[in-house]
């Protein structure tokens, strides 16, 4: 995929890879910015209720506006496979940061007021996340908790 354009977005490296797929950084050309592309596996695009629930988990999460909440831009499909564009984050993830050390209280209630903000928001709209692990919660370098999509793997 690095190297190529699919729609309006030039693909310029590969962030990760995980149980539903890979998730790549490129280049909205249309809007000037870095996106991160995800897209479902090839042998998951092949599975209707998977396919489905990629969807549908695209669909809720592009109605959520919360800044705890990372933004989707956009869904599509290349040569079969979906993806979707959402806003590329700089940082690592909870579960990066805590590597099996315990963190400060202070950091931790920074932290956990961050992500109960955003599941509030999630659940007054009826979604239920479904996957809230510290693998799925960016921690911004500017020390701002982001929820991403569920079933995004390091």
């Amino acid at each position: 995929m690095i190297g190529k354009t699919i729609s309006h977005y030039n693909v310029k490296t590969q962030l990760g890879e995980g149980g539903m797929g890979v998730v790549y950084e490129a280049e909205d050309t249309n809007l000037g910015r870095h996106v991160a592309l995800k897209f479902l596996a090839p042998a998951m695009a092949n599975d209707e209720n998977l396919l489905q629930r990629f969807q549908r988990e695209a669909r809720a999460a592009s109605s959520l506006n919360h800044p705890n909440i990372c933004t989707i831009y956009d869904v599509g499909e290349y040569h079969g496979r979906p993806y979707i564009s959402m806003e590329l984050l700089e940082g690592q993830t909870l579960a990066g940061i805590i590597q099996g050390k315990p963190l400060p209280a202070k950091q931790i209630l920074h932290i956990a007021l961050q992500i109960a903000g955003a599941l509030d928001e999630v659940h007054a709209r009826g979604i239920v996340h479904r996957d809230i692990k510290p693998s799925n919660i960016f921690i911004t370098q500017n020390r701002q908790a982001k929820i991403r999509p569920a079933g995004g793997r390091d």
